[in-house]
């Protein structure tokens, strides 16, 4: 079993998974609507825009693991979401990303090491993973925005 393979549900409930984003270029977010990172959501979605038509997309994971940040449901979730940041990226439903309930795809993507050379825990909300077409992993902190050279020339190169 792949990545791509581990069932997950959409943010509406809907049995899902990543399959449909195999051999694209991907980055897996976990997302907060009350964090001080939250305004992330607005970079994310550019990223988004700039990129969808070469088979690119960001995908959120709402998780409420982080100081309680996300404690709102699925439709409150989309709401803020599509009204405030305009979000038009896939969102999936709220997963833990860390300890013993973490969802399977977040037990995966944790083994990569950012550029620090961290690997494990997901340390905060708006962390970032960067799945290749050929299915590797790179790892960004929360603090990496979006329009970060780093993580902009990393989504431009798996995209070639």
């Amino acid at each position: 079993m792949t990545i791509y393979d581990i069932p997950v549900h959409t943010l509406d409930g809907e049995p899902s998974s990543l399959a449909p984003y195999a051999g694209k270029t991907v980055l897996v977010v976990n997302v907060a609507s009350k964090c001080g990172l939250t305004p992330q959501y607005e970079g994310l979605e550019k990223l988004q825009k700039t990129y969808e038509g070469r088979g690119f997309s960001v995908v959120g994971f709402p998780s409420n693991q982080f100081a309680g940040q996300e404690p709102g449901t699925a439709e409150e979730i989309q709401t803020f979401c599509s009204t405030t940041y305009g979000v038009t990226f896939p969102l999936f439903e709220k997963i833990d990303v860390n300890g013993e309930d973490q969802n399977p795809i977040y037990a995966e993507l944790k083994q990569t090491a950012d550029a620090e050379g961290y690997s494990g825990d997901v340390r905060w909300n708006f962390e970032k993973f960067l799945i290749s077409p050929d299915g590797s992993v790179q790892r960004f902190a929360p603090l990496v925005t979006p329009e970060d050279p780093i993580l902009v020339s990393a989504i431009e190169a798996a995209l070639n």
